[in-house]
């Protein structure tokens, strides 16, 4: 392996014998080809060639999303990666050309013929730049990676992956874009992606994968980037379907937003669970022993009982008056057909929809049977009769999913109705409300009681279902909330992300297995990532102290690091020595996080702003002004900062409910830091630290 960097003095060196000079000029023609085609896209004249305004309308916002994805991002190198294949196409071993260079980017850029300058990192010919080695060259002679200060080309790493007199080693570019000083959003990781990474990024639209990843691995990387590739292999029918992304809290989705429109993809949603769900306000909280039960997915039961108790079979026959006749539905008819619609297990608002059509279609019979010979029209008309509607609306009326959860939540009796046999007598107490709500607008709704509501909604009339969903961080998600993500990709796939170690909630995650069945996706496969590159060797290792006592079953992450980072355990006397620890940290570059438990946020706002320091909180984005945050633990999931001072360990896991779900925290808090960790205590570490 050979590198090349910028030389510390002007080189007079020609450009045609300099390699890095040669990789400068492409970059300056990728990004004057790139520019053409954002002017091309901007003088597109669409007023000769669409029939209508709809038409126009549709065209012109894709154009203008056509000219932000052909954005040059001035910090963000356009390609970081060249492959040099050995054969010509139609050879067996390779795509490439004999000679032909492919340089490898984030998105596709042509010259003015049309002949690639960058190819898109998820076209098949890039495969190679991640999945390429010394044992399967994949037909790649050399694999070149850059390396670019701000926006600037200034170095180069050379691996001649078919030449047998040159060993494998570490990519001291890979290993310096990995540990690169996290300022700002998260970024992409197009230039770092890992083979067993880039496996589960490219793998297909029809089945859907299940990532285990501990701290650092990359799994939320993983995730963005696969939604990515899908987009690329199946624009046409994502474009139909959707995509989204679901993340844990907003702080989170705020820190992730940037990564896919620096992938050149702007028509991915994001949001929460919560978002998911909102049919109505959430203004109230449940207690942990009500949360796990309204979490619970017997709850579904429960409602689908209550839905379909509100159908009755009739006692009167049905007449239906047109002109001068009257025709009969006898009341066992009408019953046999109200049997039928709820054997078919059809949902209830369809079912509710079907019944006058069947009905008006037992009336046309009786007219065909007397002479008559009706139509379409005749029988819609029927469907349409008033007495037909006054029996559909007593055999099946409407039934308004809130009010219904609303009812099942304040009704003692109506509960044991329909959750006998389901929910013992203790449980169903644990979810009653104390004080009865007077509307479904006063109601003081929990997040628990908003997904029972989805539940209900689905019951009644079906959910809309995208292309592709990316679940993260769904470890912490009730079995009700997982089957109402799963409604949202029934009849298309998803990409689950979690860490069953970082579960901190009561009802987390108990296996995979479990959690996918709830999803509706009991056939995914399910892959581990236990390579961690973000956190250092030695704060990983004693954050994996705790895995014994919060996650037996799982293989620790083991760090490729070639850096061992910085730790260190630090006594203290007080909140002066934490905000000293945070000072010393910020003289470093990068970015730094304080985390504490929630409790301790207010004391430790106090010292910061005694002794003049500017902070954040989680979700504002760092500049190079303000690089500290504060963060509580509560909110550290899926949050990375260069270096992180840990307040207090013992007060993390004395703020959960029980010790195990403490001691989750408290991992999650542990291996937030990607180059240094301090951790500060007055009281004594927790026993399990030992």
């Amino acid at each position: 392996m050979s590198t090349s960097s910028t030389p510390s003095t002007p080189s007079s060196t020609p450009v045609d014998d300099d390699p890095l000079a040669r990789e400068r000029a492409h970059l300056r023609s990728s990004r004057s080809a790139l520019r053409a085609m954002r002017e091309d896209a901007e003088a597109l004249d669409i007023s000769d060639v669409t029939a209508n305004w709809v038409n126009a309308q549709i065209l012109e916002r894709q154009i203008g999303e056509r000219i932000k994805a052909l954005a040059d991002l001035s910090h963000t190198p356009l390609f970081f990666g060249r492959l040099d294949y050995l054969h010509a196409p139609g050879a067996e071993q390779a795509e490439g050309a004999e000679g032909e260079q492919f340089y490898i980017g984030r998105r596709h850029v042509h010259d003015g013929d049309g002949d690639p300058m960058v190819i898109d990192w998820r076209a098949p010919v890039s495969q190679p730049f991640y999945r390429a080695s010394k044992k399967d060259p994949m037909d790649v002679g050399l694999r070149r990676r850059f390396g670019y200060t701000g926006g600037d080309l200034t170095a180069y790493e050379d691996e001649h992956l078919s030449d047998p007199a040159e060993t494998a080693r570490t990519s001291k570019l890979l290993q310096r874009e990995i540990e690169r000083p996290r300022v700002g959003p998260m970024r992409d990781i197009v230039a770092t992606i890992q083979p067993e990474q880039d496996e589960i990024v490219r793998s297909g639209l029809g089945g859907t994968v299940c990532v285990q990843g501990g701290p650092g691995t990359g799994k939320t990387a993983v995730g963005l980037h696969r939604v990515a590739y899908l987009l690329y292999a199946h624009r046409e029918r994502l474009a139909r379907t959707g995509t989204l992304v679901i993340g844990p809290n907003k702080s989170f989705l705020h820190y992730i937003e940037q990564v896919l429109p620096a992938l050149g993809e702007l028509t991915v949603r994001q949001g929460t669970v919560d978002d998911l769900v909102a049919h109505v306000e959430v203004r109230g909280t449940d207690d942990a022993a009500a949360a796990v039960v309204k979490g619970d997915a017997r709850m579904a039961e429960v409602l689908r009982r209550a839905v379909r108790s509100h159908v009755g079979l009739p006692v009167e026959p049905l007449v239906v008056v047109r002109g001068s006749r009257r025709w009969r539905v006898p009341a066992h008819e009408l019953a046999e057909m109200v049997r039928e619609l709820l054997d078919r297990g059809m949902r209830y608002g369809a079912a509710r929809e079907a019944l006058p059509q069947r009905i008006a279609h037992a009336v046309l019979v009786q007219m065909e049977r007397s002479g008559e010979a009706p139509d379409d029209r005749v029988q819609d008309a029927v469907a349409r009769n008033s007495a037909v509607k006054a029996a559909v609306k007593a055999l099946w009326p409407a039934v308004d999913p809130a009010k219904l959860v609303l009812r099942l939540l304040t009704d003692a009796e109506f509960l044991a109705e329909h959750a006998a046999g389901v929910l013992s007598e203790e449980e169903q107490r644990t979810i009653l409300w104390a004080k009865p709500a007077r509307s479904v607008k006063s109601a003081r709704w929990s997040a628990a009681d908003a997904v029972l509501v989805d539940e209900a909604t689905d019951i009644v009339e079906r959910t809309h279902s995208l292309g592709h969903v990316v679940l993260d961080e769904a470890q912490d998600l009730s079995p009700m909330q997982y089957r109402a993500v799963g409604r949202r990709c029934t009849t298309g796939s998803a990409t689950v992300l979690g860490d069953l170690a970082q579960g901190t909630t009561p009802w987390a995650t108990r296996s995979w297995e479990e959690a996918l069945t709830h999803l509706g996706k009991a056939d995914a496969v399910i892959e581990e990532l236990t390579a961690g590159f973000r956190v250092p060797t030695d704060v990983i290792t004693y954050a994996s102290r705790l895995l014994p006592h919060i996650a037996p079953g799982l293989t620790p992450v083991a760090s490729v690091r070639e850096n061992p980072g910085f730790f260190d355990l630090r006594p203290v006397t007080g909140d002066d020595e934490v905000v000293a620890a945070c000072e010393e940290l910020l003289r470093n570059e990068g970015s730094t996080g304080l985390i504490a438990a929630d409790a301790r946020i207010p004391a430790l706002a106090g010292a910061l702003a005694a002794s003049g320091i500017d902070h954040l909180a989680p979700g504002e984005e760092t500049t190079a002004e303000t690089r500290l945050t504060l963060v509580p633990a509560s909110l550290a999931k899926g949050l990375e900062y260069d270096y992180v001072v840990l307040d207090e360990p013992g007060a993390v896991v004395d703020g959960e409910p029980d010790e195990r779900t403490g001691l989750r925290r408290l991992y999650v808090a542990l291996t937030r830091a990607v180059s240094g960790l301090i951790v500060t205590h007055v009281s004594p570490l927790p026993p399990q630290l030992a």
